[in-house]
C-alpha cells in the first residue's frame, strides 16, 4: 500500500487545533531496505544519520521488531504490538531489524491540541514508546485514517483530527493499564471500591472502611486508587454524593434540606456550598434550570 503523499490543510484545520500531515501503511520484508524507494520524499530518512520532523509521528508496529534511538541517549527495542511516538524537533532514527523486518502503520499530526498535553506530561520525549499488545482496534482506525486522506472530503481533516484523539486516547488508556498489570493496583480493585462507594452513596461511609472491606490499609488503598482514578477517594466519594444530589434535584420534589441529610453532608449550608463550588450555582438555581 503506497503512502498517501499529500494532505491538504488551511487556517480553518490550524484553529481546530489538530492537523494530519501524513499517513500510511507499509509492509518491510526480511531483507528489505528500510525505508523502501516509494516512501513519502518529504519524510525520507537515512536510518543510519536519523532525522528531525516538524511534526509529531505516531507508528504502530503488528510485526516484526527494531529499534528506535533519540536524542535522550535512549535505544528502544521495538517489537509488535508497540507504539511510538516521534516529537517535534527532536533527532530520532528508528528501523526494523534486516533479518525480521516489520507491519508499521504511522500517522503524523502537529497543533495546539497535542502540544498541551504533551506539556501537561501526558506524553513525553523521554518516554516515547508504549507497550499496547495487538490491538484491531487501533488497526481499524489507522486504516480509517489511511481511507479519509485518500478520499479528502470537504472537512476531512476534521474527521482525522478526531481520529488521532481516538488513537491518542486508547494509547494512553491501554499503556497505563498495562503498567499497572503484574502489581496489586489492578483495574478489579478499583472496579470493587467504586461499587461499594456506589452501595453507599446514600449513607455514611468512611474511607478506611472502603480500605478494609478491600483488605488494605488505607494508606495503599489511597495511593493505588489516586494513581489509578486520578482523584483520592475522598473526591471521588464526594463527587458521587453531588451526582446524586443532581439527580434528585432534577427528578424529584424533595426538599433540598433533605438532600443533603439524604447524602449525608455535614449539613445543608456545607452541602450547598459544595455543590456551589462544582457547579458554579446553587443547588435551588441548579432545581429551577433543570424543571
Amino acid at each position: 500500500m503506497e503512502p498517501i503523499k499529500y494532505i491538504t490543510e488551511n487556517e480553518r484545520d490550524i484553529l481546530w487545533g489538530l492537523v494530519v500531515c501524513s499517513v500510511g501503511f507499509q509492509s518491510i520484508k526480511p531483507g528489505e531496505d528500510y525505508p523502501p524507494r516509494y516512501h513519502n520524499q518529504e519524510h525520507m530518512f537515512n536510518p543510519t544519520r536519523g532525522r528531525v520532523l516538524q511534526e509529531y509521528q505516531l507508528l504502530y508496529i503488528t510485526k516484526g521488531e527494531g529499534l528506535l534511538k533519540n536524542d535522550q541517549g535512549q535505544e528502544f527495542e521495538i517489537k509488535a504490538g508497540h507504539m511510538f511516538l516521534i516529537f517535534p524537533g527532536h533527532w530520532h532514527t528508528y528501523y526494523p531489524k534486516k533479518e525480521e523486518g516489520w507491519d508499521e502503520y504511522w500517522i503524523g499530526f502537529h497543533g495546539i491540541n497535542i502540544d498541551s498535553r504533551v506539556k501537561a506530561g501526558f506524553f513525553s520525549p523521554d518516554s516515547p514508546v508504549y507497550k499496547i499488545g495487538k490491538s484491531n482496534t487501533i488497526i481499524d482506525l489507522y486504516k480509517q485514517a489511511i481511507a479519509v486522506a485518500t478520499k479528502q472530503d470537504a472537512f476531512f481533516q476534521q474527521l482525522l483530527a478526531g481520529i488521532v484523539n481516538h488513537l491518542l486516547g486508547l494509547l494512553f488508556m491501554i499503556s497505563q493499564n498495562y503498567s499497572m498489570s503484574g502489581e496489586r493496583e489492578t483495574p478489579e480493585i478499583i472496579r470493587m471500591a467504586r461499587a461499594y462507594m456506589q452501595e453507599h452513596i446514600e449513607g455514611e461511609l468512611d474511607m478506611p472502611d472502603v480500605a478494609k472491606h478491600l483488605n488494605l490499609s488505607y494508606t495503599t488503598f489511597r495511593r493505588i486508587f489516586k494513581k489509578y482514578v486520578g482523584l483520592s477517594p475522598i473526591q471521588y466519594y464526594s463527587s458521587l454524593k453531588l451526582y446524586r444530589a443532581k439527580e434528585l434535584l432534577r427528578s424529584t420534589d424533595i426538599p433540598i434540606k433533605e438532600i443533603s441529610y439524604m447524602l449525608n453532608f455535614k449539613n445543608p449550608e456545607y452541602f450547598s456550598a459544595l455543590f456551589k463550588k462544582a457547579t458554579k450555582m446553587n443547588p435551588s438555581d441548579f432545581r429551577d434550570l433543570n424543571n
